[in-house]
């Protein structure tokens, strides 16, 4: 089966970064170390893991980073090389193992991608997984697995950008009927963006800004117009069709650029004076009572620092980079209350417990939340390189979310 599969060592991964910096398409050229690959059909690694035939199989920023070679070198001890990228994902159940109850070939699925101590055969499962805090999961290195976070960085596994990858039947979640393959595939970012509204989110009659509104930002405008209706929503987007997606999603205000302008459009949204500085960006008093970050660079998240409110909370989201250059001031001069996620587990949802993803393609089945219009461009996996030149590219192609389907 064909797959894009990523593999690199310290030698190869300095080389890459200085020879990719000044030739970008080092990234995906021959040299690189991401290529596409004739690999055999994964087997079941036992009786309760499925096989999983991909429809598609997102690009995620957190994906870029490791093609671009950005992604933290820490995070080198949490994947086992050489890996199938590719974490968002919707498919069909082609092979399921005898313990495998509930599910059936044929079957529509979107696949939880964490690996915790469940997946992993690790009994008893460490205390983060015994609370339902998979996302919080000691063990990712450990038992019957080789080291991986997730689906995507792990050898054993696979990944969703591959005709085909495996699954622990703990890690399937079915599709609704009515929720399109589109809006499936939206189901993973979206539920990362629902466990940071429920977890860390504004409370009724309380302001919540959003800066950026790729995918994960969008998600996150979503989540929150679903999950904390009562609140006012202002989001910063780079983009018009960004923005325009932002507003059509609920955000009350956009305000769209970058600079003074969006400093002075933001202060007057969130009734923040602006004092100027000796040197470098204007300093706001007051702002949002939460703010969620969902770019990941220095600016934008001394942006976020700067524009929430004295004792209020800033929610880092999905951060897959290394950003240098930050002003923290605000931290311990307003007294914020910085918080990051990166997945999910279980969430309080109306008097019940609920597994994030779940709850996810709950809310799209019952026609509460759309996010199919968010996959704007579609590539087979031959066009790998196409897709991800699109995806680091997204103003000029008006792109949102891209995905690969196999050939």
């Amino acid at each position: 089966m064909k797959a894009v599969r990523f593999s690199t060592g310290p030698l190869r991964f300095v080389l890459g970064k200085l020879a990719g910096r000044l030739h970008p398409s080092f990234y995906t050229g021959p040299l690189g170390s991401v290529q596409l690959a004739e690999l055999p059909p994964p087997s079941l690694p036992g009786p309760d893991w499925a096989v999983v035939r991909v429809r598609l199989g997102g690009v995620c920023g957190s994906d870029l980073h490791t093609v671009t070679l950005d992604a933290s070198p820490s995070m080198s001890v949490f994947s086992s090389m050489p890996f199938v990228l590719g974490h968002e994902n919707v498919g069909v159940l082609e092979e399921v193992g005898p313990a495998v109850a509930g599910f059936q070939p044929g079957q529509r699925v979107v696949v939880e991608p964490l690996l915790p101590c469940r997946v992993r055969g690790i009994d008893p499962p460490c205390p983060a997984c015994q609370a339902g805090e998979v996302q919080q999961c000691h063990r990712f290195t450990d038992g019957r697995l080789a080291p991986g976070l997730i689906v995507g960085s792990c050898r054993d596994t696979g990944g969703s950008w591959a005709e085909k990858f495996v699954a622990h039947s703990s890690q399937l979640v079915a599709v609704p009927e009515g929720v399109s393959d589109e809006a499936a595939l939206m189901a993973e970012p979206f539920a990362v963006a629902l466990h940071s509204v429920l977890r860390f989110g504004p409370g009724p009659g309380q302001t919540a800004l959003v800066i950026g509104c790729g995918a994960v930002g969008l998600c996150t405008v979503a989540a929150l117009r679903a999950a904390a209706p009562q609140a006012r929503v202002v989001a910063v987007a780079r983009h018009a069709h960004q923005a325009r997606m932002a507003g059509q999603l609920g955000a009350h205000r956009v305000v769209q650029g970058r600079g003074r302008q969006v400093d002075e459009a933001l202060a007057g949204e969130l009734g923040a004076r602006l004092h100027r500085a000796l040197l470098g960006p204007p300093v706001p008093v007051g702002g949002a009572d939460v703010t969620f970050e969902c770019v990941g660079s220095a600016r934008s998240i001394t942006d976020a620092l700067r524009f929430t409110r004295p004792g209020g909370r800033v929610v880092l989201a999905g951060l897959a980079s290394t950003p240098r250059g930050v002003d923290w001031t605000p931290i311990w001069l307003k007294e914020l209350e910085l918080r990051g996620t990166f997945c999910y587990g279980l969430e309080s949802w109306q008097g019940r417990v609920v597994r994030t993803l779940e709850l996810a393609l709950e809310l799209m089945a019952a026609g509460q939340v759309d996010l199919a219009p968010l996959v704007t461009h579609k590539f087979p996996l031959s066009q790998w390189r196409r897709a991800i030149d699109v995806s680091l590219h997204k103003r000029a192609q008006a792109a949102l979310k891209v995905a690969l389907f196999p050939d």
